[in-house]
């Protein structure tokens, strides 16, 4: 059975997540800014949400893990929480 593991931002606005994936793109540590930004209490762990299979997740952050390259941050991608930057760490089909 597939797993994956990934961490994420959680924010509760689109512009604030794009500013978030733009500074992660100019090389600040994602896990940092997890710990600064992030609404999710998994922020206090740099994102890290560990271990998960398919289904365990809401829809559009399932699509994501799933189907995203390793390593790639993904997003903003919505969800009924607001909005995720998504890095998918590993990931066994």
């Amino acid at each position: 059975m597939a797993k994956a593991s990934a961490r994420h931002i959680l924010v509760a606005k689109e512009t604030e997540c794009d500013a978030l994936k733009t500074q992660v793109e100019g090389g600040t540590d994602f896990a940092d800014l997890a710990q600064q930004h992030s609404q999710c209490p998994s922020g206090k762990s740099g994102g890290a949400l560990g271990e998960f299979g398919p289904g365990m997740m809401v829809p559009e952050f399932d699509k994501v893990v799933f189907s995203a390259p390793v390593g790639a941050v993904q997003g903003p991608v919505k969800t009924q929480f607001g909005y995720h930057l998504i890095e998918v760490t590993s990931r066994e089909d």
